[in-house]
């Protein structure tokens, strides 16, 4: 069942004071950036979003088009927690990286490669900096050194 579509604003207000269990729909380029108290996740298709793993959850940001499943039974929410944590070893291995600005540059070419330049470009750098760990001011600098190439 798609829950997110035309009204994603305000599902997504729901989804921040319920903390439902939902999937971000596998078959589409989406996903969430969950803003969390003193960092940020990005989930993509077919992360399992809400509940115990998103407690202390800020905020969310949607990334593309938008779309989420409720799981139907306990394979599909096994699932979607595999997925979930394959996401984070994703992000884990940008951030094993000791050089802030290389972290930087590779969150911004992951979107780029993901979503498209355009989708990207739409990111805050600040919410980009929490993702992999370094200031607003290192996503700019990566970000102007790609647009002065």
């Amino acid at each position: 069942m798609s829950v997110a579509s035309n009204s994603a604003s305000c599902e997504l207000d729901n989804f921040l004071r319920q903390k439902n269990l939902l999937i971000i729909n596998p078959k589409r380029k989406n996903g969430l950036i969950l803003i969390k108290t003193y960092y940020a996740e990005f989930a993509g298709p077919g992360a399992i979003i809400g509940g115990c793993f998103d407690q202390d959850l800020q905020d969310v940001i949607p990334v593309g088009n938008l779309s989420l499943l409720e799981p139907l039974n306990n394979q599909d929410r096994q699932r979607a927690y595999l997925i979930r944590r394959q996401w984070v070893k994703l992000t884990k291995q940008i951030i094993d990286n000791p050089l802030s600005h290389e972290r930087a540059q590779v969150i911004l070419n992951q979107f780029e490669h993901w979503f498209d330049a355009e989708t990207a470009k739409n990111v805050p750098d600040a919410v980009f900096a929490l993702i992999v760990g370094v200031l607003p001011e290192t996503i700019t600098k990566a970000r102007d050194l790609v647009n002065r190439l």
